[in-house]
């Protein structure tokens, strides 16, 4: 869904991750509106090409945050990318295969509303890679973003791409002054989506100024605002994501 907060989601998936000590790849698939670079503070940055590959920008001296994205690229950031599905899905191609990514814990990969070359060449790359990928929707609660989410799970189970679970997005307004949420969409529409589906739903994430303002300056919201439950929904998942890795690994010894 186009404006829901996709990007949003994701930066703050991969800080959550972080915040918990893992090390975390973002990958940004956005080709033709990449904004991965200044949510996280990196515009002026740029990748480096190696003798074995691409190596991504690091978020900090921890290098726990690897990031990638066309934007790193561009001579400009007002660049428009103009490339039909073939070029398109040959940079997703090296963005998986030849960005020297290192041991990660968790790839996170943004892609573009829709489902189009962009998606089908992600899966379709990971899939046969065994990475067993999932997928995350982002929704927002009015009707008409509901109506763009069941396409984008339709396209899951085509791809045998199992969800991981449904995100409410710009549930509910929460007042900089007093910090109360009120509901000025629609609201619980991704929880009962989730239901319709038969997937996991994840939570609500509010419209919340100290996010945008943390992210138009790159900044870490979980660092910035550690008290605020404004992303506990976010932070859930990573939660739920690092439990299943330790019993992955459990299993495995």
């Amino acid at each position: 869904m186009l404006g829901a907060g996709k990007s949003t989601v994701a930066v703050q998936l991969a800080h959550a991750l972080v915040a918990r000590g893992k090390r975390v790849g973002l990958l940004d698939v956005d080709l033709t509106g990449p904004s991965v670079p200044r949510l996280v503070g990196l515009t002026q940055q740029a990748v480096h090409k190696a003798s074995d590959g691409w190596v991504p920008v690091f978020s900090d001296a921890t290098q726990r945050l690897a990031v990638m994205s066309i934007q790193f690229l561009l001579k400009s950031a007002d660049d428009p990318i103009i490339w039909r599905g073939p070029k398109k899905n040959a940079v997703i191609r090296q963005f998986l295969e030849d960005v020297l990514w290192g041991e990660l814990d968790f790839l996170i990969v943004d892609t573009p509303p829709g489902t189009s070359d962009e998606h089908i060449s992600t899966c379709e790359l990971l899939l046969a890679a065994a990475k067993a990928p999932r997928a995350l929707l982002v929704t927002t609660p009015q009707a008409v973003a509901l109506a763009d989410v069941r396409k984008e799970a339709a396209f899951c189970r085509q791809m045998a791409l199992p969800i991981l679970g449904i995100i409410e997005n710009m549930s509910g307004y929460v007042c900089t002054h007093c910090r109360e949420c009120t509901n000025i969409f629609s609201s619980d529409g991704g929880r009962l989506l989730a239901e319709e589906l038969g997937v996991p739903f994840a939570g609500r994430v509010p419209i919340d100024p100290t996010v945008a303002a943390c992210e138009d300056a790159g900044k870490n919201f979980f660092v910035e605002h550690a008290d605020s439950d404004t992303l506990a929904s976010v932070a859930a998942v990573a939660a739920a994501l690092c439990n299943e890795q330790q019993q992955q690994q459990h299993e495995a010894t």
